[in-house]
């Protein structure tokens, strides 16, 4: 491993940094790697204890783990850099449940994929490095080249994939879903996961958007999601999240009006950074759209709207950009506009959602779900990171082994932007290429950083 990262290491700095990397062809792959993983005997260790209370830190453990054998379609990738999202975290706390059941499943499917039926789970789905071997039928991508890798992994033999990857029957989430993932000093991918690498930016920066910023863009701006349009009011909840701070930027590249829902002061003036201008600061504001654990509050779905058109002079949101869930899915259906769309992808304050039908079904409002991206959608979110149109939202980085303390920070949401994991980079910075394109977006690519 330590010959593999001196060649990447040789670029650094390098006139010729693709030759440097071509050697990497001739080094022998590794038998074995060191991963973040949970172990299935573990399973069993939260039982009986809330969700907040379960410590990402005592499932999350690094060690090494075999190679596996590259299939046709496969490439092996170093993995320079990583970033922590909440399926990791999910994964981490055993919720919904142990993702282990995803790897079984899986395995049963062909002998090719029984490898991913192992008691311990190698965890990621974020990743930017160099493709060090690519198995059979692969001609787009060849050892040494600088990749980022998205998360969607599909089969692609049935039909119903082929109008959109995402409805494949065999769809997964790589490294949720499937072994092998991106917290690890080696990642085994399908080669139409591998996107090129923005080369104004570092290993952790380019890590850290994929995930993110390809699902922010299928939910907002694909025809698949809610199909933004220029003056479009966007309701933005945790505007300056991982995936909130995607979405921000893409309502304002698009010409559409973001109203950024933020938690604390800080977090209001990222979106200022941004370029956002209307903002809510939920905390300071006071909305508690819940009087107990059973009861919504409707006057303060109330009082959001109206706050929400004082801020707009009287309009209210064509979009919610909703991922709370729970906690917010009944103000979000409540605030849309006659017609509008509420398009979630997650939940992270719960998954069972209470809302009032009345204000969907008389009002012609749209529910949408979206999950992730299709291969399309990915690239074209990559591709506006890659011209400095969308930029990373890296906040602070942490190495291999303290994976667990990272995915800590995000479960207490004691984070802004994505929070990134170093593999085998020694440090932060390194990966650039284009100097004179990162300098002109300097301060967009760093405004992140150490909140």
């Amino acid at each position: 491993m330590q010959d593999i990262l001196e060649a990447i290491m040789a670029a650094e700095g390098s006139s010729q940094p693709e030759r440097e990397l071509a050697g990497l062809a001739a080094l022998p792959v590794p038998e074995s790697y060191r991963g973040v993983v949970v172990r299935a005997e573990d399973t069993r260790m939260f039982e009986g204890m809330a969700t907040r209370d379960k410590d990402p830190r005592k499932a999350l453990h690094v060690q090494e783990v075999p190679t596996p054998e590259l299939g046709p379609g496969e490439a092996l990738v170093a993995v320079m850099a990583s970033a922590i999202n909440y399926n990791t975290v999910w994964t981490s706390i055993f919720e919904p449940l142990p993702t282990f059941k995803f790897l079984q499943r899986y395995g049963r499917l062909s002998e090719l994929t029984r490898r991913h039926d192992l008691p311990y789970h190698v965890v990621g789905s974020d990743a930017a490095g160099v493709v060090l071997r690519t198995g059979p039928g692969v001609t787009k991508w060849k050892a040494g080249d600088e990749v980022v890798a998205h998360c969607l992994s599909v089969e692609l033999e049935d039909s119903a994939g082929h109008d959109d990857t995402m409805l494949d029957p065999q769809q997964r989430i790589w490294g949720f879903e499937t072994n092998f993932g991106g917290l690890a000093e080696l990642a085994v991918v399908k080669a139409n996961q591998l996107m090129p690498k923005p080369r104004h930016l570092s290993w952790e920066e380019a890590a850290s958007p994929g995930l993110v910023n390809s699902t922010a863009y299928r939910q907002l701006v694909s025809h698949h999601g809610a199909n933004m349009k220029q003056g479009d009011v966007v309701l933005i909840w945790g505007a300056s999240g991982g995936l909130g701070g995607y979405a921000t930027q893409m309502a304002l590249n698009g010409g559409a009006i973001p109203v950024c829902v933020v938690s604390s002061p800080e977090k209001a003036e990222l979106c200022r950074k941004m370029g956002a201008e209307l903002v809510i600061d939920r905390t300071a504001e006071g909305f508690k759209f819940w009087s107990d654990e059973q009861t919504q509050d409707q006057n303060e779905w109330r009082r959001f709207g109206e706050r929400i058109r004082e801020l707009t002079g009287g309009e209210d949101p064509d979009i919610v950009f909703e991922h709370p869930g729970r906690e917010t899915f009944g103000a979000s259906v409540y605030v849309a506009k006659k017609g509008g769309t509420i398009v979630t992808c997650a939940s992270t304050s719960g998954y069972m959602h209470q809302y009032d039908n009345r204000y969907l079904w008389m009002h012609l409002k749209r529910i949408v779900g979206s999950h992730f991206a299709n291969y399309h959608e990915a690239w074209q979110a990559n591709r506006l990171v890659a011209l400095g149109k969308v930029h990373p939202t890296v906040s602070k980085t942490y190495a291999l082994e303290q994976t667990g303390q990272a995915a800590y920070e995000v479960h207490r949401n004691a984070h802004q932007g994505k929070v990134g994991v170093r593999c085998l980079a020694p440090a932060d910075g390194l990966g650039v290429r284009d100097v004179e394109m990162r300098s002109r977006h300097e301060s967009a690519i760093n405004r992140f950083r150490g909140h």
